[in-house]
């Protein structure tokens, strides 16, 4: 699981990997130093920048329904580089088999541990969880990857968001109907209510990384692997960054069309919230691969890399040990007296230790594959 390289692969597209580190930037405390300065700035426009820092209560879409949608894009991007030599070579479809198997499992064992499995409490503990739901993506991906064409894998995307759609529209729940999307009634909810133990996270009804709302998460992963193939090709840097940019403003149409009827919502991850994300993710990729591919602006980047090259032990580290408590060794004898300021400055501090214990890793050449 976690082990010591020789060196960063030299064919690794930079820019995927900074955009990764972008993406757990947010996750690692970009979201609470940023809404910590906006509200302090305290006008409304930053006010609202701050508010979009956190999740829809249900139906829309702000910056922060992006981060778990565009990680899983990454990952089905990263496949044609990792996966598409091993998966051409005669023979070796076994030993990918186990590759994507073991994969799968040390995901899933680590999002279990990550939500305290091992406190024994499996009444109240929560069964779901962002890791889960990556190992799940992840294996079906994979598998559909390793065993198909780029024409199969975009014609299964599509079939999945439509199938998707009409299963939420169409099967009735009971004592609710067919085609209710509110948070009590729709079937995603029910579905986890009727089949998956412990507790929700995070509506009363149902999971946001439930059973059926995975299924349209694949089709999430699956855009990413489109894109990666896409980026893999044999064209220039500039058609590859068109292309991108072209896709992504027409999955952002399709998903606001789709909205009208089957509303951007992360919690149940409806079809037209994966072509909305799908499509900011796309515009995303195509800006981080013409700066840092094409132009060749790779410097400013590093920070990113950094964090980009240990996703997941970032995730898991911080979720079991308080960062702040190594700032406050620091901090603890001046911190209280910065007034408004020391929500900003802690925060601060926090990212600040966080990103150095990554780049220790780094220098270290320890990467956690999982």
């Amino acid at each position: 699981m976690q082990e010591k390289t020789q060196g960063i692969a030299k064919k690794r597209v930079m820019s995927i990997d900074a955009l990764r580190g972008f993406d757990m930037f947010w996750i690692m405390g970009g979201d609470a130093f940023f809404p910590a300065l906006f509200l302090l700035i305290g006008t409304p426009f930053f006010k609202g920048l701050a508010g979009q820092l956190d999740h829809s209560a249900w139906n829309g879409f702000t910056f922060y329904d992006l981060i778990f949608p565009l990680f899983l894009f990454i990952v089905g991007a990263t496949m044609p580089f990792a996966l598409g030599r091993r998966a051409a070579q005669p023979g070796s479809k076994a030993g990918l088999y186990g590759h994507i198997l073991k994969r799968t499992l040390i995901l899933f064992a680590l999002g279990l541990i990550y939500n305290g499995i091992l406190g024994f409490n499996f009444d109240h503990m929560r069964y779901a969880g962002v890791l889960q739901r990556i190992a799940l993506c992840y294996c079906l991906t994979a598998i559909l990857f390793i065993n198909t064409n780029v024409k199969i894998q975009a014609a299964v995307t599509a079939a999945i968001l439509l199938l998707y759609w009409a299963l939420m529209a169409w099967i009735p729940v009971p004592d609710f109907g067919a085609g209710v999307l509110t948070p009590e009634g729709n079937l995603s909810a029910f579905i986890d209510q009727k089949i998956l133990p412990g507790r929700f996270c995070c509506y009363q009804f149902g999971d946001n990384e439930g059973i059926l709302s995975t299924l349209p998460a694949v089709a999430t992963t699956l855009l990413g692997v489109l894109s990666g193939h896409w980026l893999k090709a044999n064209r220039s840097g500039l058609k590859k960054t068109f292309g991108l940019l072209l896709s992504g403003v027409v999955c952002l149409l399709i998903g606001l069309l789709w909205n009208l009827v089957f509303p951007i919502n992360k919690l149940i991850w409806t079809s037209s919230y994966v072509l909305y994300a799908g499509g900011w993710s796309l515009l995303l990729l195509a800006l981080f691969y013409w700066i840092i591919d094409v132009q060749g602006w790779k410097k400013w980047a590093f920070p990113f890399v950094v964090i980009g090259l240990n996703p997941i032990t970032i995730y898991i580290v911080q979720g079991i040990f308080d960062f702040g408590i190594i700032v406050n060794i620091f901090v603890h004898g001046f911190v209280n007296h910065l007034g408004d300021w020391r929500p900003v400055f802690f925060s601060a501090c926090v990212l600040a230790v966080k990103w150095l214990f990554l780049y220790f890793l780094y220098r270290q050449k320890i990467f956690l594959k999982a």
